[in-house]
């Protein structure tokens, strides 16, 4: 998607003067106006091109949140909530100016109930920080995008990763938030209880909003206990579909499996050459199941012979931490191991998901649009919910690279949508999907732009998001 095709947002010159007078009073060396950190609060990790803000704010409170964002609303100035800035779909970007929350001294873990197996923290918090400190009680938090991300701003994005298979995504694992509104307002949308059937689902309409309806200031999450025991490895295939017929099968049998990614052949080379493995240079799957050390050794066994059936193998699995943990650095890293097939090139990372019984096809149809179009792009995939990212390297600085590869994403969203599954599994609509939603959900955009309209009626929440301007 081009900058030109982004929803525009009307910069608003006078409120901003206004409001960066009042919050320089407010928060004094806490509200920055550098051109470097501006443009650190905006950066994107695609081709989308940075809009930065006119100021960033690093708020301590909810009371501060609260400040200024009833700053911003009295004179019509657009507030963006930041987090880490990991997002991948331009969420963090200020088309029409305003003011970047930055949320990271919010940073507190409020409570920890592990009777109850659930904990409260400030949105700043990370996902590792979380579990760094979790570690003693027997408990983790389960949710793991790859990044360190900041736990607010993975509930605003509704992130999930490669345990979702298994535990669920942000959606299932957040009990209750509280938010600032667009009036300034704090909302907290539930108490500790595991179910409630009170009123509207405030909660899981606030996780995924992408900061458009309000910003988050707190969160309750469920805990998981740290299994007893825990093996993994990686299994090589003759090719992407007997990889993917064996994720689905797995699936299908009922075996809980913790994480099953697939990593087509193309990644799999990136990740040999950049984190050391020592696998064959063809599509794998890796991975892990938690349990009893009865319970994983039968369930590795029985994936095992699965993947021999759809003529995969040998699967080497261990339950040294040591050697699990190499693994999946790797996974992790397949960012940074990708941008190695190509030097010089930035990544375009994309994702979609289907049905798990359409995975297969949607994979190897997006490997022939690769192959047809004659880009550089590996795969990987949260293989146990139908979902996958592909990386496509260009040239940033070429036109004709940036049109094909946004003919190669439009192809790739429709084909996901027309499976019946969805343009994002993961990374959120933000700028980049937003011509994409109403192909996906018709006339449900038109009820999130009348609930949009309801509670920020100014349209300060993180303008040009979202929501397509037609």
């Amino acid at each position: 998607m081009a900058l030109s095709d982004l929803n525009p947002v009307e910069r608003n010159e006078e409120g901003i003067a206004a409001v960066l007078g009042i919050l320089k009073q407010q928060l004094g060396e806490r509200f920055q106006t550098g051109q470097a950190i501006r443009s650190q609060h905006a950066h994107t990790t695609t081709y989308i091109p940075t809009q930065a803000p006119d100021g960033v704010a690093f708020p301590e409170t909810t009371a501060e949140v609260q400040e200024i964002v009833r700053a911003c609303a009295a004179h019509r100035v657009p507030v963006i909530a930041f987090g880490v800035g990991s997002s991948l779909e331009g969420h963090t970007n200020a088309p029409g100016g305003g003011i970047s929350v930055d949320t990271s001294r919010m940073n507190r873990i409020l409570a920890v109930n592990p009777q109850d197996l659930d904990c409260t923290v400030e949105p700043g918090v990370t996902r590792e920080d979380l579990n760094r400190h979790l570690r003693d009680t027997g408990l983790f938090f389960p949710i793991d995008p790859g990044a360190n991300a900041s736990l607010g701003g993975m509930a605003a994005t509704r992130a999930s990763g490669t345990n979702a298979v298994r535990y669920g995504t942000m959606r299932e694992n957040v009990l209750s938030l509280t938010a600032v509104m667009a009036d300034g307002e704090t909302v907290t949308t539930g108490k500790r209880a595991k179910k409630s059937s009170a009123g509207y689902d405030l909660t899981r309409l606030l996780v995924g909003s992408e900061g458009t309806l309000g910003i988050i200031t707190s969160l309750t999450l469920k805990l998981q206990g740290i299994p007893q025991a825990i093996s993994g490895g990686v299994c090589p295939f003759p090719s992407v579909e007997a990889a993917c017929n064996a994720v689905i099968a797995t699936i299908q049998m009922g075996i809980p499996v913790a994480r099953i990614e697939l990593v087509n052949a193309l990644q799999m080379r990136a990740m040999k050459n950049y984190s050391k493995l020592d696998y064959p240079e063809s599509p794998c799957l890796f991975v892990e199941f938690h349990g009893s050390d009865a319970g994983v050794a039968e369930q590795a066994e029985t994936f095992g012979m699965i993947a021999e059936e759809n003529g995969g193998g040998p699967f080497l699995w261990t339950s040294v931490a040591e050697e699990r943990t190499k693994l999946w650095k790797a996974r992790h890293d397949a960012y940074w191991s990708s941008l190695t097939l190509r030097p010089g090139a930035k990544g375009l990372s994309t994702d979609v998901s289907v049905p798990i019984s359409r995975f297969a096809e949607c994979v190897m149809e997006t490997e022939a649009d690769i192959a047809e179009m004659g880009l550089i792009a590996p795969i990987v995939g949260h293989a146990g919910d139908g979902n996958f990212h592909v990386l496509v390297l260009m040239d940033v600085n070429d036109p004709e690279e940036i049109a094909l590869s946004e003919k190669f994403v439009a192809r790739l969203n429709m084909r996901a949508i027309a499976m019946d599954g969805t343009c994002t599994g993961e990374h959120g609509i933000g700028q980049g999907k937003i011509g994409f939603l109403r192909h996906e959900l018709g006339h449900g955009v038109d009820i999130m732009r009348t609930i949009k309209q309801a509670l920020d009626p100014l349209d300060i929440m993180n303008p040009g998001k979202i929501l397509p301007g037609n």
